[in-house]
């Protein structure tokens, strides 16, 4: 699991909306980067309408908001274009940047047992280190908190 204060892996990926986008290129700014399980389902759709709901709050605090699973860039096209997200959405289809964050985890349901994604947000400062990592992410009021933490401790 990438730790608070260790400098964020590094990734290129596929985006929704035709476009390539690598964590560096958002060097100087915050980065809200939150890995979900699955395009269209009901609690991903809430975490991301909470996230396009307060996004006008991270956009003042120089901070952008990535939204990564292993979902395709066509799935990812949909989903923002039926619930109006106005930030990208990365594919990481062969799990390779979830690897590398440590999010690709043994989950259990209904007594099956199978690789996923296990929902957590990192904020990544303006230098590229890991400032924060919330786990096992419960989405009610977390956008909010993120957006909290992002006003009291990474703003000079």
């Amino acid at each position: 699991m990438t730790a608070v204060g260790q400098a964020a892996p590094a990734f290129t990926l596929q985006a929704s909306n035709n476009q390539t986008l690598s964590l560096s290129q958002f060097h100087g700014q915050n980065v809200v980067l939150y890995f979900y399980p699955k395009d269209q389902t009901p609690t991903c759709t809430t975490e991301a309408c909470d996230f396009r709901d307060f996004h006008s709050g991270f956009a003042e605090l120089n901070t952008v908001v990535l939204g990564i699973s292993p979902d395709s860039v066509k799935s990812h096209d949909k989903f923002i274009a039926k619930h109006e997200l106005p930030f990208p959405l990365l594919a990481d289809p062969d799990h390779q940047v979830a690897e590398a964050y440590g999010v690709w985890v043994l989950k259990k349901m209904y007594g099956r047992e199978y690789m996923g994604i296990e929902r957590t947000t990192f904020v990544i400062d303006k230098e590229g280190n890991i400032a924060k990592v919330w786990l096992k992410v419960k989405v009610k009021g977390h956008v909010q908190e993120v957006l909290q933490f992002i006003k009291e401790e990474l703003q000079s």
